[in-house]
């Protein structure tokens, strides 16, 4: 019996023709330190900044009601540059390929009927990963490494919950076995989307931005894969970001646990979602880079300790500090915070931390100007709301005296709260 494994590439890994060529070498020197029977499924992101394009390209049509030849015409170039370079005088079949796409994304937009905002965008901002992975797969037949392409919307199976959509896991195991291994048996490489997968009616869904991590791992969940690999433009998970903090260290073995946490708390390096399908079948998951893959990976896997057990940074700016209290100063109590939990549900607002008085609560959120005003509006009819913008909410896990100082050197936090591993701070930015 042969063994899987689930490599991911995401945007950066894949932006232009060079990278694209650095791929198919990674791939070729993979292959050789692995056995002879080894099958891969590659995961692919939209090539470089495709998907904020083909946003900009919705946005236009669904709220202005213009097609922006303009946006059109760049998304075009650029995928005709990257193919000429890697084709040359050879590129017709997949310029062939890339026009049908393209017309296929002008035709969907300009007779979209639908009003559902969510629903046109999953169907026009999918196309990143179809081109991408089109032209990928094509320049790995012709470099060598036979491959299948195989639609996403036919492997990964999810509800209709456009933009943020939920992995039926029966349909995509069912899935999985009666459509792609049947395909692995003649091919040794499959190449398929990230980010988006099928409702039972065939239509596209997404899994949220970034959400391709989150496809490797439901692929690598549903073939029981030796393990995963996500390749990135850093040399594995550092403790920090390096524009924030100087001297970083780079974890070399991370329990899913503390993954889990990481992402939680807000390390943008992991999709939230991405751990625990492989936590639950115990598949390691390596973070390699692209520009050395040579170097020692970070593991994520079944360990029960970090290590190097050292502080871990995370930073999120631009936050918002919202302070809720009753309009009759009763007390925050339970049906106080529910219903006001049922208000910040309502609005999709994700709480980063909080904090209660007996006559107040706090919360300190993503800073949204677009949903803020109903979001005040709602809450205001029964509850006096202040709020504070432009802060920043500082988490370090592994936290030490050295850590804290170094993060605060003198700057006043508004809230902290610490706990035997976590400290969090609240401060102005």
């Amino acid at each position: 019996m042969y063994k899987i494994y689930v490599e991911k590439f995401g945007g950066a890994s894949v932006n232009s023709a060079l990278a694209v060529e650095n791929v198919a070498n990674i791939l070729k020197g993979e292959i050789k330190k692995q056995e002879h029977n080894a099958k891969r499924v590659i995961v692919i992101s939209a090539m470089g900044k495709t998907t904020n394009m083909l946003e900009t390209l919705v946005n236009s049509w669904y709220y202005d009601k213009v097609f922006d030849e303009k946006i059109f015409d760049k998304i075009l170039e650029f995928h005709y540059d990257i193919i000429e370079k890697l084709f040359k005088d050879q590129a017709q079949n997949c310029l062939g390929k890339i026009n049908l796409l393209f017309n296929e994304i002008k035709n969907k937009l300009l007779h979209a009927s639908s009003s559902d905002y969510n629903f046109v965008y999953d169907q026009i901002v999918s196309f990143g990963e179809r081109i991408s992975t089109n032209i990928v797969s094509e320049y790995l037949n012709h470099s060598g490494l036979k491959n299948k392409l195989v639609s996403a919307l036919d492997i990964v199976k999810t509800d209709n919950n456009y933009r943020d959509a939920n992995v039926d896991w029966k349909s995509t195991k069912t899935a999985v076995e009666e459509w792609l291994l049947p395909i692995m048996e003649y091919y040794d490489i499959v190449i398929t989307q990230g980010f988006i997968g099928g409702t039972k009616e065939n239509l596209t869904t997404t899994l949220s931005r970034e959400g391709s991590d989150y496809s490797a791992a439901i692929i690598s969940y549903s073939l029981k894969a030796e393990n995963m690999t996500i390749w990135k433009d850093v040399p594995g998970l550092l403790n920090a970001d390096p524009k924030r903090i100087e001297n970083t260290t780079k974890l070399l073995r991370v329990p899913y646990k503390e993954a889990i946490e990481l992402s939680y708390y807000g390390a943008t390096i992991i999709h939230p979602k991405t751990i625990k399908p492989l936590e639950n079948l115990s598949i390691p998951l390596y973070i390699k880079s692209f520009i050395d893959p040579e170097q020692e990976p970070t593991v994520i896997c079944s360990d029960k300790e970090l290590f190097p057990i050292v502080p871990n940074y995370i930073f999120k700016d631009n936050q918002l500090l919202l302070s809720i209290s009753p309009k009759d100063f009763s007390f925050i109590a339970e049906r106080n915070i529910a219903y006001i939990f049922e208000i910040l549900a309502k609005h999709n607002v994700k709480v980063n931390l909080m904090q209660n008085s007996a006559i107040s609560f706090s919360v300190c959120i993503d800073e949204n100007l677009k949903t803020l005003p109903l979001l005040l509006e709602e809450l205001s009819q029964w509850y006096k709301v202040r709020y504070n913008t432009s802060l920043q909410l500082v988490t370090i896990r592994h936290y030490n005296k050295q850590a804290i100082d170094n993060i605060l050197k003198g700057r006043q936090s508004i809230i902290e709260q610490k706990n035997r591993t976590t400290v969090q701070f609240l401060i102005n930015m």
